[in-house]
């Protein structure tokens, strides 16, 4: 095995020991602009989850403020759609849709938009549907019940979609042995 030789210790030791030349501001705008796009590209991502990207790659504030207002001028990034995106998903509930917007930056008023907008229809039919395909696994627990609870709350589904989705699951299902029927909570 051959002993590599040390590096020398001078400024002109190579390409690694030179100092990069600055940028000026049209080049540093155009790579923060490129970031911009490639993170956009990748995922829709919230005006404050974009602007901390940049805040990484970038400490001049009129800048990022800059980029941010031509991605969203261009189209590229938008609250509203990632909001309406993420209220669309299914297999969660109202609650977990509220803390992800939340986390993600967007407005109060564009939250409760998106949740109030939400179906509780289609909320109920996912919760059955997600009963249905779970509960092989939810029926070897202890209390299937309140495992199917858990699961689903966990999922970010409130008590008054998962009770009576709960209930209805159960009364087409054949009680496993006679007066071991479940102990429901009392309806509001």
């Amino acid at each position: 095995m051959r002993a590599r030789r040390p590096r020398p210790a001078t400024p002109d030791a190579g390409p690694e020991a030179r100092p990069a030349r600055p940028r000026d501001p049209q080049e540093e705008r155009d790579a923060l602009l490129a970031y911009a796009f490639r993170a956009l590209g990748q995922r829709a991502l919230s005006a404050a989850e974009l602007r901390g990207r940049l805040e990484r790659r970038s400490e001049n504030p009129d800048l990022i403020e800059e980029v941010l207002r031509r991605v969203q001028e261009l189209g590229y990034q938008n609250d509203e759609q990632v909001a309406r995106s993420e209220g669309a998903r299914r297999g969660v509930g109202t609650m977990r849709v509220r803390q992800t917007l939340k986390r993600r930056g967007v407005q109060d008023s564009l939250i409760q938009e998106v949740v109030e907008a939400r179906d509780p229809d289609r909320e109920h039919a996912e919760v059955l549907t997600l009963l249905e395909r779970r509960w092989s696994s939810l029926a070897r627990k202890r209390d299937p019940q309140a495992s199917a609870f858990a699961f689903l709350a966990r999922r970010g589904y409130t008590g008054n979609v998962i009770w009576p989705a709960l209930r209805e699951f159960m009364a087409g299902r054949p009680v496993e042995e006679p007066g071991d029927e479940p102990d429901w909570p009392e309806e509001d």
